[in-house]
């Protein structure tokens, strides 16, 4: 991970958490680094936070910390370098009469009932598929950056939502829910190249897509968008040059 010579010090405090079950790796401790207060990280620090690998989940803004494990590479897209492969043209003609639109950050009873659907079939017994409301606000509505809520529709039936913020290099993709249950369908594929996509029209050079760790399936999906650069060592390079890192 980058150091933190670059970032606001002088305003900003960082604290490690307790350790906590890994989200990821079974049978494996997890551990944050926290950057606080929240409140001073707007737009422009927040880019600093996510070249040096953090990430936020609401107004929480972290990045992973582990004591014997670093398994968690920070990954982004170089958005005019995407190869396109035939899954993804196929993804992008299947869905392309999908229509976006953008808003602020802000709650629908439409939004929570896919969201819980979602969880229910693609994420069942991990928690999240028995989220109230007020977890889901607070999961993915609290925002002191430049976020957005985006939309898809088709033919007026809401099929996905994701959050986006838009940084000064790139956009940083949140988190994206859809509806689990249109045969063929691709929405996280599709999702990502829509993003990909608005980062050309901003002319953003990057989307950062979070963590990929090699040994967790969830995570495999973002391997195939590719040339991904991963950032080892305080430095973004191509992350085919990340070997089997384990545990230090």
């Amino acid at each position: 991970m980058s150091q933190l010579n670059d970032l606001p010090s002088s305003v900003l405090q960082f604290y490690t958490t307790a350790s906590y079950p890994c989200s990821y790796l079974p049978e494996k401790l997890a551990r944050s680094q926290v950057a606080t207060p929240s409140h001073l990280i707007d737009t422009g620090v927040y880019g600093k936070l996510v070249k040096a690998g953090f990430r936020r989940s609401g107004a929480f803004t972290y990045r992973p910390y582990c004591d014997n494990c670093r398994a968690c590479v920070p990954v982004r897209i170089v958005v005019d370098e995407l190869i396109l492969r035939r899954a993804h043209r196929r993804s992008w003609k299947r869905h392309q009469h999908l229509v976006a639109t953008q808003h602020d950050l802000y709650y629908h009873a439409d939004h929570y009932a896919l969201y819980l659907r979602y969880q229910m079939r693609r994420h069942y017994g991990g928690g999240m598929d028995r989220d109230s409301r007020e977890q889901y606000r607070h999961f993915l509505l609290p925002s002191n950056v430049n976020s957005r809520l985006v939309e898809f529709h088709e033919n007026g039936q809401l099929r996905m939502v994701s959050i986006i913020d838009k940084l000064p290099d790139g956009i940083s993709s949140v988190y994206t829910f859809f509806d689990p249950d249109v045969p063929g369908a691709s929405f996280g594929t599709y999702n990502i190249l829509w993003q990909a996509q608005q980062c050309l029209t901003l002319r953003l050079p990057y989307l950062y897509l979070g963590y990929w760790i090699k040994e967790s399936r969830k995570m495999a999906y973002k391997a195939g968008f590719g040339p991904l650069q991963g950032l080892t060592d305080g430095q973004w390079g191509p992350l085919s040059n990340v070997q089997d890192r384990g545990r230090t």
